[in-house]
């Protein structure tokens, strides 16, 4: 059995992921086998793996700081929100159905031995298991039956490391206030305090440390700097979709209510004057370079917020390439209709750039693809002939009038075009270096420009990244005292 540590927050948002992913980096890098876990995630950014199994993208990520091959048994539940009230729930992958709030809390209890045994698999493929915990440990309304932060503490016999968020203010309250609700066992688990995000000179927070280590009587392992990285993030409070600036090149994302998997646009940070704005209205559309119409959960519902809002006649009117993800791709065709309610119920008639249609049911499809554009006359020809890896997640089966845009595999279509709009089921399938460097050097020309910046490969990109998000937080954390709390001897 493998040795663990557990990186729970005083919030949603504190930071966890991200220091899960460092550790998942560093531990690595000193020589050990590690893997992330993190039992119940609920996200709407997710991924397939190999084997066609669906989990959190935030785990993927730590997989890949960690060096290892996604597995569902690192995030063995996730949920995936349809409603402001319930949810998709996915076990071991798969998705089950859909439960209401109350319905899952009912049933939290059936779903303890599925966390036990995929942590126990988990821990016995490598040396150190990161744990990440959610939200708060102190939800007190909630702590019955719970199965992600000190009661996952309590089944893996974790060690904790209490992480708070300085930049959101009041980390006293947040880390002292933290442990006072927590009952005596789960505070004695409590091994050691993280301060996070701070902006400016640690050495100022000196004070700050002496009162949480008298007060709290728990040492603190560090005090971790705003961090100067750029990692993908799952959390719908990510700053990336707050982002308004604007470079050479506007990439305008919409931001729909249930937007999911907004981490393909990611790869658009990494070329010089290139920036990405998530909108949610039509003031904040203005007269981007490329719209893109991003993956959703509930496609019905979000058809409607595009028609309340403006937006879709401010985007059909709008003389701006187009191009739309998964339920992205649903939103451009003619009609919906989820007549199974897979994802809410309803029909309802889309934009109409595209002559598709779309029939929802239970079945999803959850898959890796390799494709291949096909010839594409307008704007988007830059891309005819490109190669491209990525994988589709959908319950929605789109007819299509219209030629497709890529081959998967070999001989599937996929998506359609129409002039400068086209659509795809592929999340990841900017990733590709060939497709993202062509599709930069096209809306550059078309603006009477030439991109003469450095293109990189995504993978290379992300690799560097997780070394400089390493670097940082190595540098700010007692990396000896982490190691005693691993090893038990605190």
């Amino acid at each position: 059995m493998s040795r663990s540590i557990m990186i729970q927050g005083t919030m949603s948002n504190a930071g966890k992921s991200l220091i899960t992913a460092a550790l998942c980096r560093i531990f690595r890098q000193d020589g050990y086998s590690v893997a992330p876990f993190k039992s119940q995630n609920m996200a709407l950014n997710s991924f397939v793996t190999r084997d066609g199994l669906e989990m959190g993208r935030a785990q993927v990520v730590q997989a890949e700081a960690a060096g290892i091959e996604p597995s569902v048994m690192m995030n063995p539940i996730l949920l995936k929100p349809t409603s402001d009230s319930g949810s998709q729930v996915i076990i071991n992958g798969e998705a089950v159905g859909n439960m209401t709030a109350s319905e899952y809390y009912r049933r939290k209890s059936e779903f303890v031995p599925i966390v036990e045994n995929a942590y126990k698999k988990l821990s016995e493929s490598v040396d150190i298991v990161v744990i990440e915990g959610a939200g708060s440990p102190v939800e007190l309304n909630l702590a019955e039956n719970d199965i992600v932060n000190m009661g996952m503490a309590r089944i893996a016999d974790a060690p904790v490391v209490l992480v708070g968020d300085i930049d959101r203010g009041g980390i006293f309250a947040q880390l002292l206030g933290t442990l006072s609700l927590l009952e005596q066992s789960d505070r004695d688990k409590v091994k050691a305090l993280v301060v996070n995000k701070f902006r400016g000179d640690g050495a100022l927070f000196k004070s700050g440390t002496e009162i949480l280590e008298k007060r709290g009587g728990k040492r603190v392992a560090g005090v971790v700097p705003y961090l100067d990285c750029d990692i993908e993030d799952e959390d719908s409070l990510s700053e990336k979709l707050n982002k308004t600036q604007t470079g050479l090149i506007d990439v305008a994302v919409i931001r729909l209510p249930r937007i999911s998997n907004f981490t393909d646009f990611d790869v658009f940070s990494q070329f010089n004057g290139v920036s990405v704005r998530y909108v949610s209205s039509v003031e904040e559309l203005k007269t981007p370079d490329l719209i893109i119409i991003p993956g959703t959960k509930s496609t019905v519902s979000d058809m409607k917020f595009l028609r309340e809002s403006g937006l879709e006649s401010a985007i059909i009117k709008s003389n701006t390439p187009i191009f739309g993800i998964c339920g992205g791709y649903q939103l451009l065709g003619t009609k919906i209709s989820d007549p199974e309610c897979s994802e809410g119920g309803g029909s309802i008639r889309a934009m109409g750039l595209l002559d598709t249609t779309t029939i929802f049911s239970q079945n999803k499809q959850l898959r890796q693809v390799h494709g291949k554009f096909n010839d594409i006359p307008g704007f988007f020809g830059c891309l005819s002939g490109a190669e491209f890896d990525g994988y589709e997640i959908h319950h929605g089966r789109t007819e299509s009038n219209s030629q497709p845009l890529a081959i998967l595999n070999g001989n599937e279509p996929d998506g359609a075009f129409c002039k400068d709009v086209c659509g795809t089921y592929v999340h990841g399938i900017f990733d590709s270096k060939d497709v993202c460097e062509r599709l930069v050097k096209a809306l550059y020309k078309r603006r009477g420009l030439e991109y003469s910046g450095k293109v990189i490969d995504r993978e290379d990109y992300k690799q560097r990244q997780f070394d400089l998000l390493a670097e940082q937080v190595r540098e700010s954390l007692d990396m000896k005292l982490i190691y005693s709390i691993v090893n038990m001897e605190i």
